[in-house]
């Protein structure tokens, strides 16, 4: 019988900065504000006859590398059916319910989600993660964001 184990991944180093604003309709968003996100993952996998199922310092590293590549961006949803996202200069124009705002195309992310949320960047970085991994021996993984103590996304994979 295969034995699994699961493994947590929860450094305080696995974070980033960012601004951001989440959109709740066609005509209501948040103002622009930041977070200090803060990234962890469990991993469950079998566990091979020397007692050891997977490297945790792989894991760890493929993690930090994901989250510095956000961080201290703006990261816009480029995704959203309610924003419209053009290249304007060097900077990007963003039209939403009539109104625009340029943000520096060097500060900003656009990525492709609907929505600048925890839900979003957990499924954003769990598919960044899969991707690095793939070839792994892994059953599931859950990675989870957090914008704050007590208040966080978790997206999920199992193989098929």
């Amino acid at each position: 019988m295969e034995r699994l184990t699961t493994l947590y991944i929860d450094k305080e180093g696995h974070k980033f900065s960012a601004a951001h604003y989440t959109i709740f309709s066609a005509t209501e968003r948040e103002r622009l504000h930041g977070h200090n996100y803060s990234v962890s993952v469990q991993i469950v996998a079998p566990v091979g006859n020397n007692g050891f199922s997977a490297d945790y310092n792989l894991y760890k590293t493929r993690l930090a590398t994901l989250c510095e590549a956000l961080d201290e961006y703006m990261l816009l949803a480029g995704d959203s059916p309610y924003q419209q996202i053009e290249e304007a200069g060097a900077c990007y124009r963003v039209t939403y319910a009539g109104q625009e705002m340029l943000f520096l195309q060097s500060d900003t992310l656009v990525l492709p989600v609907r929505n600048a949320t925890v839900e979003e960047f957990s499924h954003y970085l769990l598919q960044g993660l899969l991707a690095e991994s793939a070839g792994d021996d892994l059953r599931e993984i859950e990675l989870c964001v957090a914008s704050g103590p007590g208040q966080k996304g978790c997206a999920s994979w199992r193989k098929p």
